[in-house]
């Protein structure tokens, strides 16, 4: 009976052990696949292999077409408008008489002061001969001879003023509406129209100072305008000496030509300015850059594990970045699942 008892103890401490041993043989095993398992596991990433390709940079601006010549017309002198010889939205020409105001006052003074003037240069005669014959001082000659002078001068005073009751066109170009009517007074304060001279337009815009030194008198750009398919070219022919200090941009104006007059002085431009052209630039998707403290840094497939590479970044397209240092042609650039990789994560990569 002891006997029986014995080899059922032996029995069930056997089975006891034996499933202690398995359980211990169990938890090691999960315990190193969970300490090397998910930590090697390749992440599933989908990447691209980096191909040289030409690469144009350029800057997007906003900017504003002007007229190439642009004044208000307005009058010298104050007085009545006698005839306006200009049709609003017309073209005039440089020199023609747009305007004349009433003349009449100025006429009168010029008759006076031309009377005056010839008894004064009758007195200075007189004078001259008494002083040849001693009969008059110096001083008495001299006071005789300018009061002629006074008078010439005084003729000369009021040709220019009556030459300012003639309002031409300083230069070739289109009239405005006009502000006055005939009959209508006039000081040297009021707007009478505007002439603008737009067979050639000025395209002003400013730079980022960072980019100050690309541009160059004669460098070409490109630019649209709301309303029109067509590409517009011009030329720099002007740069502001300075930076503005509020804004940190350079002010640059282009000429482009208008002959057919399709751009409006006013309207808004939108500039394409080009910085360089890259023969062979490094591009990748934006998605694949990552924003860091120092930079932007991408990961790269090497030998079957992602490695993380800082990078400089150039110009961009809509969807590509162009690199300019941290990585090489021929590089595979993960595309998605970066931001749970690591420095060193193994990886399987799916082209694109």
């Amino acid at each position: 009976m002891n006997r029986k008892v014995a080899i059922i103890l032996a029995c069930f401490l056997l089975l006891i052990g034996l499933l202690v041993g398995y359980r211990i043989v169990v938890n090691k095993e999960k315990s190193k696949e969970n300490s090397v398992g998910p930590g090697r596991a390749e992440a599933k990433v989908y990447g691209i292999v980096v191909r040289g390709k030409p690469f144009s940079d350029f800057l997007s601006l906003s900017g504003a077409i002007e007229a190439n010549e642009n004044v208000l017309l307005r009058s010298e002198i104050s007085g009545v408008v006698e005839s306006i010889n200009f049709s609003e939205g017309g073209k005039v020409n440089a020199g023609q008489v747009l305007v004349r105001i009433n003349d009449a006052e100025w006429k009168a003074q010029l008759a006076q002061a031309k009377t005056r003037s010839n008894l004064a240069a009758e007195n200075e005669r007189r004078a001259r001969l008494l002083l040849e014959k001693e009969a008059i001082s110096q001083e008495e000659y001299d006071i005789a001879s300018a009061d002629y002078r006074t008078a010439q001068s005084q003729i000369q005073v009021i040709e220019a003023q009556l030459a300012k009751t003639v309002i031409t066109a300083p230069f070739s170009g289109i009239v405005g509406l006009r502000n006055v009517s005939k009959g209508s007074y006039v000081t040297p304060a009021d707007d009478i129209a505007q002439l603008v001279n737009r067979s050639k337009v000025k395209v002003q815009f400013s730079i980022p100072e960072k980019y100050a030194n690309r541009v160059q008198i004669g460098s070409a750009i490109k630019f649209t305008v709301q309303g029109l398919m067509e590409e517009f070219v011009a030329k720099v022919y002007a740069i502001e000496p300075m930076i503005e200090a509020t804004t940190r941009t350079l002010r640059v104006r282009a000429l482009a030509d208008n002959a057919d007059s399709q751009l409006i002085p006013g309207t808004f431009a939108n500039i394409i300015f080009p910085l360089e052209t890259v023969e062979n630039g490094l591009l990748v998707p934006a998605e694949a850059l990552i924003p860091i403290q120092n930079g932007k840094k991408v990961f790269v497939q090497r030998n079957g594990v992602a490695k993380e590479m800082l990078v400089e970044t150039g110009g961009r397209t809509d969807a590509e970045v162009l690199i300019q240092k941290g990585i090489q042609e021929g590089d595979t650039v993960l595309t998605s699942g970066m931001m749970s990789l690591r420095d060193g994560s193994p990886v399987k990569v799916t082209l694109r």
